[in-house]
């Protein structure tokens, strides 16, 4: 069983599973678990692990246009060296601070691989679902798509100091709070710009027509593409760029632009529940990053 597979699975037992984060009696929750195998490549620094890690769990936060509150971390490793535990550390600490949260500990724990498991808490009397997307609404996304897997080949070329640095994102709780009165669904980007489009989709029961020529694609992408589908394979569906994607009415496209302190690009339309999610017309594969791979 695949990691799709398990989560619908456990949608059928746990009520308020499915969106990016639980909310009950207005608090929001969200956890992640993050292994360096898959998350984290060979010159990633113990202060970027932390400030992605936790980073991870305050988007989730943020995709439910909630204020963040707080967060905490397990760190796991075959040895506790200080620098690394205490970069670390401050990593973690520091995303918190740009998001106008606090971190307030864990717990550490031996392990044959260096892991990382990450919970968020936040607050929200009107959190925004997956599951709102109403056909004729605009579909938009914050910031630009590709950064992550821009880094990841800036890691493989030894470019470790720019690699890092496009890692550690800014999660978008600022945005998401301030798209919460105008967007009718919305989640992260953490699978990638093609999944969360069949995500949204499915959620509501809908369909989407999107142009790749709209999509923001960041600038370092152009730069590692091999060429045009290249630059079109990593800017839509690797994932983990932690970006907002969501549907909002047409009318309310300026006071949500007006009110985001992210740019805001549009990318389509959402369209009736019997159409294909299509870019460019064409069909659009549900492919995307999968943990575990």
């Amino acid at each position: 069983m695949d990691e799709r597979a398990a989560l619908d699975l456990l949608g059928g037992v746990v009520g308020r599973a499915g969106d990016d984060a639980a909310v009950v009696d207005g608090q929001v929750v969200t956890t992640d678990m993050l292994h360096e195998r898959t998350d984290f490549p060979a010159g990633t620094t113990r202060y970027t692990a932390g400030w992605r890690a936790v980073g991870a769990s305050l988007s989730d936060v943020a995709a439910m246009g909630a204020e963040a509150t707080a967060a905490v971390a397990v760190y796991a490793a075959p040895e506790f060296a200080e620098a690394d535990l205490l970069d670390f550390v401050r990593g973690a600490r520091e995303v918190c601070e740009v998001v106008g949260a606090e971190y307030v500990g864990g717990d550490l724990d031996s392990h044959s691989e260096f892991t990382v498991a990450t919970t968020a808490l936040g607050t929200t009397d009107d959190p925004v679902p997956r599951d709102g997307a109403t056909p004729g609404d605009l579909v938009c996304v914050t910031g630009t798509m590709g950064r992550s897997a821009a880094a990841l080949r800036l890691f493989e070329q030894g470019a470790t100091d720019r690699a890092n640095d496009l890692f550690r994102f800014e999660p978008r709780v600022a945005a998401g709070r301030a798209l919460t009165p105008h967007a009718t669904a919305m989640m992260d980007s953490s699978d990638g710009l093609a999944r969360s489009l069949h995500q949204l989709a499915e959620a509501s029961d809908c369909g989407f027509a999107v142009d790749y020529a709209d999509v923001p694609v960041a600038d370092v992408v152009r730069e590692v593409a091999e060429d045009e589908t290249d630059e079109r394979e990593l800017s839509c569906f690797f994932g983990e760029d932690f970006e907002l994607v969501f549907t909002l009415p047409e009318d309310a496209l300026e006071p949500a632009r007006e009110a985001s302190p992210t740019p805001i690009s549009v990318i389509g339309r959402v369209t009736d529940a019997d159409e294909e999610i299509t870019m460019d017309g064409a069909a659009l594969p549900d492919r995307g990053f999968t943990h575990g791979e």
